[in-house]
């Protein structure tokens, strides 16, 4: 009865919102809320009215999301009929469940993807379900296996990468149970992994620099080559990880291990584009299209890698990228080393070591230029070095200049004086008076008290105060057809 009601909430942990939503509406309970709500009201309806009913909903609802369930993983439920309680050493798997003689159908389906700096050598325990025992949250998975003899020899005779670190490792790889694509390699919350009574070094978080981001994981094997006994001996492993609904495997395999310099010498014997065909992809891009409105006549690339910002060494490109911007292949292949993403620097689209290719055009412009830091690719796949000078020119506007001081700069008319508002026609002249300029700076009141309030300037106040309102205090009035610098 209790191992029953554990399986039955651990499958209620891995439904999705539509599942829940099943399954409280079949029990006559409300289906509304976030999928924490759904989950929580599931496990109390599980705890608190167990029934016949209830379990066969769950376990349809879960067989329906995973068809081959009930042939995958090591669970109690799940042992064969004919199985001894308990197996001898050695030959068991992760929770002390019997090695078979063959892996399941569900789990020899399960694909990891290959990676660039490792090699398959042998297949040492084939990708295997993690069951939890219980309804506790960390979970200890045990597993024993034993290495043989040429397996030994291989690990013992293989060179150094360096110091405590060999090129022939045995690695752990965990990933979702999901045999319906290719899984990369993801960890369980919580994992540790002890390697004959010694915790392996697992890798860490790296650190985010932009705030809010939480720290990223990288997920890649785990080497525990340095923990086992290089001996036919029996090595014993357990995998500690958090429950928390997902559900991961586990697999043990020999590799080969490759550096950043190897990966780039197998690249610069494979993977290398032609001159002629670096020329055929440029006249593709730059092809006259009669239905476009804008015609393409020069594609600028710069020279400076964009990872590192200097200048290109072995350009690099992938394949399924359209630009023809490069990168630098050694510096690219070292920052995956150190911190796999495979992404283009250029675009951020996957960028797979497969795909990589060296560009051949753009490696003999790198010969033939040494002080040009960007070139222009033309339609006839032709190219030209941009200069400096060029830059400098194409990036300063060529206008006239314009004196702000002439009234007809701003397309204002000149001045008019008062004998001109009140509509006598003025002589016109050979040379224009000069433009008169007011100092906006000055308070009105200084200059009353300095003229004393008379002169020729009231009359023309007066004139004007009688068609405008009176100007307001600490502002100087002036002629609205002045010409004003803007």
């Amino acid at each position: 009865m209790a191992a029953e009601l554990v399986e039955a909430m651990n499958m209620v942990k891995s439904f999705r919102v539509s599942d829940l939503q099943t399954l409280l509406t079949s029990m006559g309970r409300s289906k509304s809320g976030l999928k924490q709500d759904l989950v929580g009201r599931t496990l109390r309806l599980v705890q608190k009215e167990y029934s016949p009913e209830l379990l066969l909903n769950i376990r349809q609802l879960y067989e329906s999301r995973f068809p081959k369930a009930a042939t995958a993983g090591w669970g109690a439920s799940r042992r064969p009929p004919d199985t001894p309680p308990h197996p001898q050493q050695g030959t068991d798997y992760l929770n002390g469940l019997p090695k078979p003689p063959a892996p399941s159908p569900a789990t020899a389906e399960i694909k990891l993807a290959p990676l660039p700096f490792y090699q398959t050598l042998e297949t040492l325990l084939p990708p295997t379900e993690l069951i939890a025992q219980n309804g506790e949250k960390l979970q200890d998975s045990p597993c024993a296996f034993e290495l043989t003899a040429s397996q030994v020899e291989q690990i013992r005779n293989c060179r150094e990468l360096r110091p405590s670190l060999m090129s022939v490792q045995v690695v752990l790889r965990i990933c979702y149970t999901d045999a319906t694509s290719v899984q990369e390699d993801q960890y369980p919350p919580s994992i540790a992994v002890k390697v004959n009574q010694f915790y392996c070094h697992v890798p860490g978080y790296y650190p985010s620099n932009k705030p809010g981001v939480e720290p990223r994981r990288p997920c890649r094997p785990i080497n525990i080559t340095p923990w086992l006994q290089l001996s036919t001996a029996t090595n014993r492993i357990t995998v500690t990880w958090g429950n928390f609904g997902k559900r991961y495997c586990v697999g043990l395999y020999l590799v080969r291990v490759f550096t950043a310099a190897e990966l780039f010498t197998q690249l610069k014997h494979f993977s290398v584009e032609s001159t002629e065909r670096c020329r055929e992809r440029i006249q593709d891009k730059l092809r006259f299209d009669p239905e476009s409105e804008i015609a393409t006549t020069g594609l600028c690339v710069s020279l400076i890698c964009p990872l590192v910002k200097m200048r290109l060494g072995v350009p690099c490109r992938v394949l399924t990228c359209a630009h023809l911007q490069c990168f630098d292949a050694v510096f690219f292949l070292q920052m995956n080393e150190k911190k796999p993403t495979w992404t283009c620097p250029v675009c951020d689209k996957p960028a797979p070591f497969e795909l990589l290719t060296i560009d051949g055009l753009l490696s003999e412009i790198l010969k033939e230029t040494e002080d040009v830091e960007e070139i222009e690719y033309l339609a006839d796949g032709s190219w030209r070095p941009i200069r400096e000078e060029e830059k400098e020119r194409s990036s300063t506007p060529e206008c006239p200049l314009l004196d702000i001081s002439s009234p007809e700069a701003n397309g204002h008319s000149p001045a008019r004086s008062s004998s001109n508002q009140s509509g006598a026609a003025a002589p016109s002249t050979g040379t224009s008076a000069p433009a008169a300029v007011v100092d906006l700076t000055e308070d009105t009141f200084s200059e009353e008290e300095e003229g004393g309030g008379g002169g020729a300037g009231e009359s023309e106040d007066t004139d004007d105060s009688q068609d405008s309102p009176p100007p307001k205090k600490g502002r100087c009035r002036y002629d609205k057809d002045l010409v004003t610098a803007y």
